[in-house]
């Protein structure tokens, strides 16, 4: 699959993507309403094994890419999606800090976003943990619409937390800020 954009580029997770994938999944900071910082052995067995693996049309696993500044080649953070059947996929990203507020998740998300409809997902969603403004905020600029709450759906920092659960069909995809 090969998706572009004007600042990032993108290639599937590799073995020598290791170090930067637990450094990302270690930072408090990248990982504050994603999960509960984890052991490098947790890391590595239950996340990073299951990306590192083939993704193809139909996978029922995560197409995981590392995004990399083509100006300096320096890795920027992963994206990707995963098949929920039923023609929707689920959209998702983690960016290192250093490069939080550059507009890198937008322009990533929207690239996203065009190669999973160029492969024929119907509609699009994403789960963000209540209160993370940042992602609903990147989320709503490519067009995504928050269709609810599930309240009390994760747990996360020792307590039950709600999701923000957004959608989004091709047509409503902004392609430009």
């Amino acid at each position: 699959m090969h998706i572009d954009s004007p600042c990032l580029s993108y290639h599937p997770l590799a073995e020598e993507d290791w170090p930067f994938f637990l450094a990302l999944n270690q930072d408090p900071a990248v990982m504050r309403y994603v999960c509960d910082v984890r052991d490098a052995d947790t890391i590595r067995r239950d996340v990073f094994q299951a990306r590192l693996l083939p993704w193809q049309p139909g996978s029922r696993r995560w197409l995981c890419l590392t995004m990399r500044e083509k100006a300096s080649g320096r890795a920027v953070g992963v994206t990707g999606f995963i098949d929920r059947g039923d023609g929707i996929a689920e959209v998702g990203f983690l960016l290192n800090a250093a490069f939080h507020g550059r507009g890198y998740a937008t322009e990533s998300l929207r690239a996203v976003c065009r190669a999973a409809f160029a492969h024929h997902f119907r509609k699009l969603t994403a789960a963000v943990t209540a209160g993370n403004l940042a992602s609903k905020a990147v989320l709503e600029k490519v067009g995504f619409i928050q269709e609810g709450v599930l309240r009390g759906n994760y747990y996360l920092h020792g307590r039950w937390q709600d999701d923000w659960v957004f959608g989004l069909f091709s047509k409503e995809l902004k392609t430009t800020r």
